[in-house]
This record gives structure tokens, sequence and C-alpha cells, in this order.
């Protein structure tokens, strides 16, 4: 039977994300991710406890982040799709410790704290990318024309067609005309 290791969490970025460049040329990312969960105690009191979590990218996840076409910092909500996974190590004084992390795929931004203060800065991330891809925008050939150029024609009007009636065979016909 198959299995399936799939995580969603929505939360709060806990740092601005770290970017890890190897030798190979291979960036990887990593930043803590903090959830909450709000419920009533048993004197019906709010009370909220909030899990941390590792999140870890690779890839052209982790590229986009470090060239900042993804533009995340600290406190930004985020929606994080990925997997679990869980590696061991030793450390300074011999003793094999285990992390789990959440090794992502997917990551967007859902809002920020920007946002309030600077609605400008509501979805940095998109707005990165438009300024982003502005500079790469390939010159206008000679053929096109801008849409302003262009003379509106009339929209045509619809004229129906008059009907055909239907033609009955002559009362006399008695099919011999056919083939077969």
């Amino acid at each position: 039977m198959a299995s399936l290791n799939k995580v969603m969490l929505i939360g709060h970025l806990g740092k601005d994300p770290e970017i890890i460049s190897f030798e190979n040329g291979t960036k990887k990312m990593s930043v803590t991710l903090a959830t909450t969960e709000r419920y009533r105690d048993r004197n019906g009191e709010w009370a909220e406890q909030t899990d941390w979590h590792n999140l870890v990218a690779w890839g052209n996840l982790a590229l986009d982040i470090a060239e900042k076409r993804r533009n995340y910092i600290k406190g930004d909500m985020i929606y994080v799709e990925g997997r679990l996974k869980t590696r061991q190590y030793v450390d300074n004084q011999n003793v094999t410790r285990y992390v789990t992390e959440v090794l992502v795929d997917k990551m967007m931004s859902m809002g920020t704290k920007r946002a309030q203060n600077n609605p400008e800065q509501a979805n940095a991330s998109y707005n990165s990318y438009q300024q982003t891809a502005q500079t790469y925008q390939q010159p206008v050939n000679a053929y096109q024309q801008p849409a302003a150029t262009y003379q509106q024609q009339p929209m045509p009007t619809y004229q129906p067609q008059p009907m055909l009636q239907p033609q009955m065979p002559d009362p006399g016909y008695d099919g011999d005309d056919l083939p077969f």
C-alpha cells in the first residue's frame, strides 16, 4: 500500500530566510515558521499555543529567495507545502541529535506586516518580481503598432436572412428516379 508524506502550514516567519551557497552552486534556504493555535482553556479564558517548524528549501525556490525574486522577511504570513524529513547528526559532545524539518515544495506569501504600515508593500514578492520582469521586456518590433493607432471599426449589424420554406415533392412523383 502507498504512503503519503504531505505537510501544509500557514504561519508567520520567525526570522529572515538564511541562504547557504555550496561549492557546486547549489543553494539552501532555511527559516523558522510559527503556527499558533488559539483555544479556550478549562476556565473559559483564551489561551495560545505556538509551535515552531524548521523549513528547508533547495533548488529553484532557494535560488528565487536568494536572488530576491521572492522577498520574505520576519513576520510575513506564509503558506507552505512540503514533506517531513528527519535527519540525525552528532554534536560537539558526541551526542546524536535528531532534527525534523519540512522540505518545502511550495512557499507563498499570504500577507505581510509591511502591508499594515505601507500599503504599497502589501505584496512585496509580487512587486519585486514585476520590477525584475520589466527589465527583461523585449523591444516592440517594427510591424507591431500600439493599440491606440488602430481605428475603431463600427460593429456590423445583424441582418437576419429570410427562412426558406421546405419544398414538397410533386403529388404525382412516384420515387422512380432513384438509382437503386
